[in-house]
C-alpha cells in the first residue's frame, strides 16, 4: 500500500465525517490503519471501519457513551507508542532522564528536611499544647529559671496541665565495668507525663521527688540499660553509683522520645532535680541553665497562658522584691523554639534547589525542541492523518511525563542517598534531624513534582509542533519553522543562565563570608589548645573541700608536667563558644542596683595558667597566680569591655567589683575581649563585659560540685603526637577511677560554631555548581544543534571565503550573545533576592551586592559559556565547503 493511498483513505474520512470528534476520528484512524496493514485498498479499509460501527452517527453516540473507556484506552496507546520512541532515542532519553533526576532528586531530599523539620508535628501527644518556659532577665531575655521560683510557679499558675523544668549535668559512674562519664539530665516530677513518655520498666519521677535532698531515685536509658545490664528486667531496684553516691534504678526510659529535643540525645541518666546534690538549687538568685516545658490545659490559648504567667511572676516578685523582682517568665510553642531559628534557611534552600529543577526542566525542553526537528514531518503527517492539536498536545506530553515519572523514580534513590550523607556530615546543625525520612508525604511530593515538571518542560515543544503548517511542513521535508525554534532554544538559555547567575552569587558571598570568618580575631589564639572533661574518682564527691581543692591541684601539677604541655589550666564552665549565663555585679563607689538595674557579666572561673593556655591578650596589671587561693584576698580580672566602660578614665587596676553577691574583689588585670558566642556575633548589639574570676576561690557550695564538673585547657609545644594518651596516662595513674571525656580541639570547637553557616554554603555551592553544570550543557546543546542546523550555511560561507577563524568567531559570538543576556538578567534578579542572605544573617563581611562578587560570578559563567560553544564551533571549523554544499 503506498503512502499516497494510506493518506488518501484517511483524507476521505476527515472530509466526510466533520461531525467526527477527534477522539472518534483517532479511533477510526486506528482501525483503518490496521485493515490496511492487513493489505485491504484504502477504500476496503474505510469501509470496513464504518461498518463496524453501524454508521457515522451510532459511532458518534458509542464514542460519547464509551467515551471515559476509551480515554483510558487511547491514554494506554500514548504511553505505549511514548515508550517506543523514547527506546528508539537512547542516548536523548539518557541524558534527559538523568538531568530531570538530579533536579528532582534535588528537591525531594530539601524537601524530605523541610517536612521531617518544618512540616511534621512533634511526636508527643497534643504538641500544638506544648511551650518551652524561660526566665526573662535584665540583659538576658531568655535566661535560665531558679528552682524556688520554679516552685512557686508551678504552684500558682492556672494554665498548665504539666509544668516541668530540667537541667543537663554529667555523672561518673562506677562499679559496672570501667568508670565512664554518662551525660544526664535532672528533671521534675511532671517532666516524663508532659511529653507522654512511659517507661519500659518501672516507674517515673513522683511529686514527692521534687523536694530537695529527698530523692536518691534515678531512671536509665533504653540504650544504657542495654549497654551495661544486657536489658535484664531485674535492673528495677539495683544500685548505681554515680559520683560517688549510692541511687536506685527505679524505671528505664525509651529513648525514642528525647529525639525531637535539641540537647536530650545520647542522655543515660534521668534524675529528679530534689535529688541533684546543688546547695545552689535552694539560690532564688542562681542562673543554674534550668529551664522548663509547660503543656496548655485545653482550651487555653498562649496568649491566656502569657498573661496569667504575667501575674505569676508578678506576684513572686512582689514576695521576694530582693530576689525575683524583674523577672517575668517567657512563654513560646516549643515547635517554635525548636525550629524557628532554622525555618527560613530551609526556606531558601528549598527555594534555590527549586531554579535548579527550573534549569533542568528548561535543558530538557531544549533537548526536546531540537528533537522536535526531526519530528515536525511526524506531526504533518499525524495531523494529516485527522489528529487534533489537541491529541497531538496529549501525546507530546504523555512522553514527557514517562521521562519525567522515570527521572523522578531515579531521583528518590538520589535524594535517599543525598539526605543521609548531608545529615550525617553536620548531624547538630539541624533540629529533628534524626526525624528526616522519605515517608509517604516525601514519595507523594516526589510523584507530583514529577508530573508538574512533565507538563512544564514538555509543554513548549508540544505547542511548537502541534501549531506547524502541516502543508509547508510536508513541501518542505521537515525543515520549516527553524529559526523559530531556535529563537525559542536561545529564550530558554538566556532563563537558565539567569537562574545559575543567581544561585552563584548566593553561593559566592557565603563563601567570602565564611572566608572572613575565618580571619576574625577570636579574642585567643585556638592553635594547638584542646580540651577536655574531667571527672575526679567518685569518693571525691564526699570529701571536704580542703581535699577537693588539694586533689585539683595536683592535677593541676601533674597535667603541666606532662612531656609537650605548655600551659595548662582547669575551668569550670568557662569555654569560649560554649553556652554561659551571666550575673550581675557593680563596682566599689556605685550604689547598690536593684535587681532590675544590675549590669550583666559573662563570668568565667578559671586557674591562674589560663590566660596562658587560650593566650588571651594580657593589657594591663596580671593574671592569676597560684597564690590567689582560698585564703588570700579575693582578685578578680576584667575584660577590655567592662574597664572602658565602668573606669573610663583608665583607672580600673586596684578597684573594687562585687560579682554575683556582696563579696568585694579586686581588679588585678585587664585583657583582651573574648568573641564568647561566636565569631560572626560578639554577645549583643553593644559588647557585653566578662570577668575572671579564679577557681581556687570558689565557694565551698561551688568546690562540691567540681569533681564532676570541671573541664581543662591544655596548650601543646607544637603538634605533639599522642599528648592526649601521654594525658590520660598520667590521670590513670594517679586514680583508674578518673575520667577524661569530651576531647575537643578549639579549632573544632571554632568550626562547630560556624557549622550552620558551613552548611548553608556547602548546599547553595552545590546547587549553584549543578545550575552551572546543567546552564552550560544547555548552552552547548543550542549551539551544537545550531551549527548542525546551519552547516550548509557555514558551508557557503567559507565558499565565499569565510576563513575558519571567522566561523569560529561567529559560532562563539551566538553563545556569548546568550550568556551575556543570561548574565544581564540574572545579575539584576540577584541584586534583590541576596538580600535574603542578609535577612537570615547568613552573611558576614560582606554586602549583599558585593560587586566584586558579582563580577567573578559574571566573569566564571561567561568564561564557562565560551567553553561550552567551544566544541560545537571548533567542529564548525572544520566542515568541508564541498560536503557542506551537497548537505541537501
Amino acid at each position: 500500500m503506498s503512502r499516497m493511498h494510506w493518506l488518501k483513505a484517511l483524507f476521505n474520512v476527515k472530509q466526510s465525517d466533520r461531525e467526527l470528534d477527534d477522539e472518534l476520528r483517532f479511533d477510526l484512524e486506528q482501525r483503518i490503519a490496521a485493515k490496511l496493514a492487513a493489505g485491504m485498498t484504502g477504500k476496503e479499509a474505510e469501509m470496513a471501519a464504518k461498518r463496524e460501527f453501524g454508521s457515522v452517527d451510532l459511532a458518534k453516540e458509542e464514542c460519547r457513551d464509551e467515551r471515559g473507556t476509551r480515554w483510558l484506552e487511547d491514554l494506554w496507546l500514548d504511553i505505549r507508542f511514548g515508550l517506543r520512541m523514547l527506546r528508539k532515542n537512547p542516548g536523548f532519553t539518557a541524558i534527559a532522564i538523568l538531568t530531570l533526576a538530579l533536579g528532582i532528586g534535588a528537591n525531594t531530599a530539601i524537601f524530605s528536611v523541610v517536612n521531617g523539620v518544618l512540616l511534621n508535628p512533634l511526636p508527643y501527644p497534643e504538641p500544638n499544647q506544648l511551650v518551652s518556659v524561660h526566665a526573662k532577665k535584665t540583659n538576658f531575655p531568655r535566661g535560665s529559671i531558679s528552682y524556688p521560683n520554679f516552685m512557686d510557679w508551678h504552684a500558682q499558675n492556672h494554665c498548665f496541665s504539666h509544668f516541668a523544668v530540667y537541667r543537663y549535668t554529667g555523672y561518673n559512674m562506677t562499679g559496672v565495668g570501667p568508670a565512664e562519664e554518662l551525660n544526664a539530665v535532672v528533671v521534675t516530677s511532671d517532666f516524663f507525663p508532659l511529653l507522654g513518655v512511659k517507661p519500659i520498666l518501672g516507674r517515673t519521677f513522683l511529686p514527692s521527688e521534687d523536694v530537695l535532698g529527698v530523692s536518691n531515685a534515678v531512671a536509665i536509658s533504653a540504650s544504657l540499660w542495654s549497654r551495661k545490664y544486657g536489658s535484664s528486667p531485674e535492673v528495677i531496684g539495683k544500685g548505681i553509683a554515680l559520683d560517688g553516691r549510692e541511687y536506685t534504678i527505679v524505671g528505664v526510659i525509651p529513648t525514642d522520645f528525647a529525639v525531637s529535643l535539641r540537647g536530650f540525645q545520647g542522655v543515660d541518666i534521668y534524675g529528679p532535680m530534689g535529688g541533684w546534690p546543688t546547695p545552689a538549687l535552694r539560690s532564688r538568685t542562681a542562673g543554674l541553665g534550668i529551664h522548663g516545658f509547660g503543656r496548655l490545659k485545653p482550651g487555653v490559648s498562649l496568649e491566656q497562658a502569657r498573661a496569667d504567667m504575667e501575674i505569676v511572676t508578678r506576684h513572686v516578685a512582689e514576695v521576694y522584691p530582693n530576689a525575683a523582682k524583674g523577672t517575668r517568665a517567657t512563654l513560646t510553642p516549643l515547635k517554635e523554639e525548636l525550629v524557628g531559628r532554622v525555618r527560613p534557611f530551609l526556606l531558601l534552600l528549598l527555594g534555590a534547589v527549586g531554579i535548579v529543577l527550573l534549569i533542568a526542566c528548561v535543558n530538557v525542553a531544549n533537548l526536546m525542541l531540537a528533537r522536535a526537528t526531526g519530528r515536525t514531518r511526524e506531526m504533518a503527517v499525524r495531523s494529516a492523518l485527522g489528529a487534533g492539536m489537541g491529541r497531538l498536545i496529549r501525546q507530546m506530553l504523555t512522553e514527557s511525563v514517562l521521562l519525567a515519572l522515570t527521572g523522578g523514580a531515579l531521583g528518590l534513590a538520589i535524594a535517599a542517598a543525598g539526605t543521609r550523607a548531608a545529615l550525617d556530615a553536620l548531624p547538630a546543625t539541624l533540629p529533628r534531624a534524626m526525624e528526616v525520612t522519605m515517608d509517604a508525604r516525601v514519595l507523594l511530593f516526589s510523584i507530583l513534582l514529577s508530573v508538574f515538571a512533565g507538563i512544564l518542560f514538555g509543554l513548549i515543544p508540544a505547542l511548537r509542533m502541534a501549531r506547524g503548517n502541516v502543508s509547508e511542513t510536508l513541501k518542505e521535508g521537515g525543515r520549516g519553522g527553524s529559526g523559530k525554534r531556535h529563537r525559542a532554544q536561545g529564550a530558554l538559555v538566556i532563563v537558565e543562565m539567569a537562574m545559575a547567575i543567581v544561585l552563584l552569587t548566593g553561593a559566592g558571598l557565603l563563601i567570602r563570608s565564611l572566608a572572613a570568618l575565618w580571619n576574625v580575631d577570636p579574642g585567643f589564639n585556638p592553635e594547638n589548645v584542646v580540651t577536655f572533661n574531667l571527672a575526679l574518682p567518685p569518693f571525691m564527691s564526699k570529701a571536704s573541700p580542703a581535699a577537693i581543692r588539694a586533689a585539683l591541684r595536683n592535677f593541676d601539677a601533674q597535667i603541666a608536667a606532662t612531656p609537650g604541655v605548655e600551659a595548662e589550666a582547669l575551668s569550670w564552665g568557662s569555654l569560649p563558644m560554649a553556652s554561659l549565663d551571666d550575673d550581675g555585679f557593680w563596682v566599689d563607689g556605685q550604689r547598690k542596683p536593684g535587681s532590675t538595674e544590675t549590669n550583666g557579666t559573662l563570668v568565667y572561673i578559671v586557674g591562674p595558667g589560663y590566660w596562658k593556655a587560650m593566650k588571651i591578650p594580657l593589657l594591663a596589671g596580671r593574671f592569676f597566680s597560684e597564690q590567689d587561693d582560698e585564703h588570700s584576698q579575693q582578685v578578680v580580672v576584667v575584660d577590655e569591655v567592662l574597664a572602658r566602660k565602668y573606669f573610663p578614665n583608665g583607672d580600673a587596676l586596684g578597684k573594687g567589683i562585687h560579682v554575683g553577691g556582696d563579696d568585694r574583689s579586686e581588679i588585678v588585670g585587664i585583657v583582651g575581649h573574648v568573641k564568647q558566642w561566636g565569631l560572626d556575633t560578639d554577645d549583643s548589639s553593644s559588647l557585653r563585659a566578662q570577668t575572671y574570676l579564679p577557681f581556687q576561690q570558689m565557694d565551698d557550695g561551688r568546690i562540691a560540685l567540681t569533681p564532676s564538673n570541671s573541664a581543662v585547657v591544655v596548650r601543646s609545644r607544637g603538634l605533639v603526637p599522642g599528648l592526649m594518651e601521654s594525658i590520660r596516662h598520667t590521670s590513670e595513674q594517679m586514680n583508674r577511677d578518673q575520667v577524661i571525656s569530651g576531647t575537643a580541639t578549639m579549632n573544632q570547637i571554632i568550626a562547630q560554631s560556624l557549622a550552620s553557616k558551613r552548611f548553608a554554603m556547602m548546599l547553595l555551592g552545590a546547587f549553584a555548581g549543578l545550575a552551572l553544570v546543567l546552564a552550560s550543557i544547555g548552552l552547548y546543546g543550542v549551539i551544537a544543534h545550531l551549527v548542525g542546523q546551519r552547516t550548509h550555511e557555514i558551508g557557503v560561507r567559507m565558499a565565499l571565503g569565510a576563513q575558519r577563524g571567522d566561523v569560529l568567531r561567529w559560532v562563539l559570538a551566538q553563545g556569548v550573545r546568550l550568556a551575556l543576556a543570561g548574565v544581564v538578567i540574572g545579575l539584576v534578579a540577584a541584586a534583590g533576592l541576596t538580600r535574603l542572605l542578609t535577612n537570615l544573617s547568613l552573611l558576614f563581611g560582606v554586602s549583599a551586592r558585593d560587586p566584586l562578587t558579582f563580577a567573578g560570578v559574571a566573569v566564571v559563567l561567561t568564561v564557562v559559556a565560551l567553553a561550552a560553544c567551544l566544541i560545537p564551533a571548533r567542529r564548525a571549523m572544520r566542515v568541508d565547503p564541498m560536503t557542506a554544499l551537497r548537505y541537501e
